[in-house]
């Protein structure tokens, strides 16, 4: 039997169920990508004032991230977070075809996991656990966080290095589910891993002394001249010797990836004048951080001699640094426990007749039950860890990466996943394109199941450990000795952040001119 308490987190959400609909709609349609989240951002802070809670805006020396608290006199300190970065090149329509958002280039961003459902899951959690507290007269204090440029790790390593998330007592983390078995549970041992990410700058500050000596012409920059190879060449010469030199970074016997974009290509474009500045970006996601730090080594040395061979300078500048995560089992168990009362997403008819129309859109046959079935129902965390570590070696500690891992170091944290709308394969075994998910993401009868769920699973854990000095008591011990003696133990990381906010280069954004909001790559011409 539900206590009043419960009871009471259930019919908010239920009450609430169209604001939540529409608070999503809103942030879906931003659509803002990292480090960019200007309007989401402020949208936030300001239903967080609306709602009786105290916002630091710009939190970390980051513009788009912020720091909410609400308190009801002395108690347990529970934290909590949106995320509501976008992902470029992944602009697609609340619709059953494929394609963009009204007025923009499919090119522009777009949510994919989606993010906006994340944050929305999240804030109804904690809006829901504010009113019972209210009502009930229950004491604690809520922290809400805004995190930009998860898609980046972006800011939770420096939230964390500037203390913000100091004196938590607990913390919740809510993802959609990403991949199975992580559907509709928590997670148990295997927590996500290291994530690094650095940014290469190359610079042709010389160019007139390139072979210098055997340049007879009066004018340097003579159109006749032999043009320095420039910033240009020594990026591409960096992509491609990292391209060759990645099978030489780790062993081959594990799973790890190294991302790469080229934010910046010469700014040359006329007079024999080489490429004065380029950039390259790398995203590395390891099990550990030695690994990490071997990978950010081999790359060192390619950008040197990247850099001599095309006459210029190189720097290396940190964009990420973040740690792996630390398990909780009382969190995870208490949590999961609040799932099953809140119960996994649930399809109605509507729902259902819109997966339908997709899949014939798409030259498919409609099945009658569209979704597939792990997303309408519950696995137990011991059991997906289970599966999890089917495909995994014996020594691999994390897998995949995410930035929630920050909060695991300073305070219990729980990894919740809920299912989000996803189709079942066809029949003829072909896959899904990926604006389907993203589609699924932005329509509200497919989507809005999984953030009601989030908030009635979250809300209840918040109360659970605001309300049961034994659960949180014996999270936190199991904290202590995983670390090794609480922050600062024996086995505690400390938070790896030794460098400013990234926010200064070249990310993609929306952008307004006098033609009205474009993304960087302009609308398409009807």
């Amino acid at each position: 039997m539900l206590s009043h308490e419960k009871q009471g987190i259930i019919e908010w959400v239920k009450e609430n169920k169209q604001n939540l609909s529409d608070w999503n709609q809103i942030i879906w349609n931003y659509g803002e990508t990292a480090w960019r989240e200007y309007k989401s951002a402020e949208w936030y802070v300001k239903r967080l004032r609306d709602e009786g809670f105290t916002v630091e805006e710009g939190s970390g020396g980051m513009p788009t991230a912020f720091s909410a608290t609400w308190e009801n006199g002395d108690g347990p300190v529970i934290g909590g977070y949106a995320e509501y970065d976008a992902v470029p090149g992944n602009c697609q329509a609340a619709d059953t075809v494929e394609k963009p958002r009204e007025g923009l280039s499919k090119y522009a961003g777009g949510h994919t996991d989606p993010h906006s459902a994340l944050g929305i899951g999240s804030l109804g959690g904690f809006l829901a656990a504010k009113s019972i507290m209210e009502k009930h007269n229950i004491k604690g204090k809520l922290k809400f966080f805004g995190e930009p440029a998860e898609k980046l790790r972006g800011s939770k390593p420096i939230h964390a290095a500037q203390g913000y998330y100091d004196g938590l007592d607990a913390a919740i983390s809510f993802h959609p589910f990403y991949m199975l078995p992580l559907c509709n549970t928590t997670r148990w041992d295997t927590h996500c891993a290291v994530a690094y990410s650095v940014m290469y700058t190359f610079t042709c500050n010389e160019p007139e002394t390139w072979l210098s000596s055997n340049d007879n012409s009066p004018i340097p920059a003579s159109h006749a001249s032999v043009r320095a190879p420039g910033a240009t060449d020594a990026v591409v010469n960096m992509y491609s010797v990292s391209k060759m030199s990645k099978e030489h970074m780790l062993p081959n016997n594990m799973g790890w990836s190294m991302n790469e974009t080229i934010l910046n290509t010469g700014q040359a474009t006329a007079d024999n004048i080489p490429g004065q500045m380029a950039q390259i970006y790398y995203f590395i996601r390891v099990p550990d951080i030695e690994m990490a730090e071997k990978v950010v080594q081999v790359l060192d040395l390619n950008a040197e001699s990247s850099a001599k061979a095309a006459h210029c300078n190189w720097k290396r500048e940190w964009v990420t640094k973040s740690r792996g995560g630390l398990e909780n089992h009382t969190m995870a168990a208490a949590t999961y426990k609040n799932l099953e009362l809140a119960g996994a997403p649930e399809f109605d008819d509507k729902a259902v007749k819109t997966a339908q129309e997709i899949q014939r859109n798409l030259g498919f046959e409609p099945m009658e039950n569209p979704f597939l079935d792990e997303v309408q129902t519950l696995m137990p965390p011991e059991e997906a860890e289970r599966k999890l570590r089917e495909t995994l070696p014996a020594w691999q500690k994390n897998f995949t990466s995410d930035d929630y891992t920050e909060f695991c170091w300073h305070a219990p944290t729980v990894r919740l996943y809920i299912g989000r709308p996803a189709l079942k394969s066809p029949d003829s075994g072909q896959s899904y394109p990926a604006w389907v998910m993203n589609a699924l993401g932005g329509i509200r009868e497919c989507i809005d199941p999984m953030i009601t769920s989030a908030g009635k699973t979250i809300g209840m854990t918040i109360i659970d450990l605001l309300t049961q000095p034994d659960l949180l008591k014996q999270a936190k011990d199991e904290f202590n000795e995983r670390t090794g003696g609480d922050i600062g133990g024996t086995k505690w990381q400390a938070p790896l952040c030794d460098y400013e906010p990234p926010i200064h280069y070249r990310w993609p954004e929306y952008v307004t001119t006098k033609r009205g909001e474009e993304w960087v790559i302009p609308a398409e011409r009807k």
